[in-house]
């Protein structure tokens, strides 16, 4: 099967971006790193034109319960946006967030899900120049 085709049957962008999202917080686990791999591959595959991953290759690096999901997301792809929002629903019901465990506290609870988790805030534009010249200035 050919999965270039895959980005056109989503409803919107929108609907796409959801999907995207149960794959990075509840699919891709980073601790087994070959299965990541391959499912951030299919992850990007759901966004462009061009062959990111082939079937074959998640066939084969992706575990049982993974493979089906996916594929099931696939064949959800090529039916009706309804289909994309019920795997949706199934997925996030059959997979718990992934909790980044790599990224423990010093208390010994692990961090809150990748989820939960706050974007870090683009920096103010032009906002280190003044600090620049006032650190140039201080050197003199």
């Amino acid at each position: 099967m050919d999965l270039r085709s895959l980005r056109v049957g989503f409803r919107d962008d929108a609907q796409r971006s959801r999907a995207q999202r149960v794959i990075h917080d509840r699919l891709a686990d980073d601790r087994l790193q070959d299965e990541c791999r391959y499912l951030m591959k299919f992850w990007w595959q759901l966004s462009m034109s061009y062959q990111e991953v082939t079937i074959g290759e998640l066939r084969e690096h992706l575990g049982a319960d993974k493979l089906r999901a996916v594929e099931a997301l696939i064949k959800a792809i090529g039916q009706t946006p309804e289909d994309i929002e019920e795997w949706i629903t199934r997925a996030v019901g059959a997979f718990p967030l992934i909790h980044d465990r790599g990224n423990s506290r010093r208390d010994g609870r692990s961090a809150p899900p990748l989820a939960n988790r706050r974007k870090p805030s683009k920096p103010v534009r032009g906002s280190s120049k003044p600090r620049r010249r006032a650190l140039k200035r201080s050197r003199r």
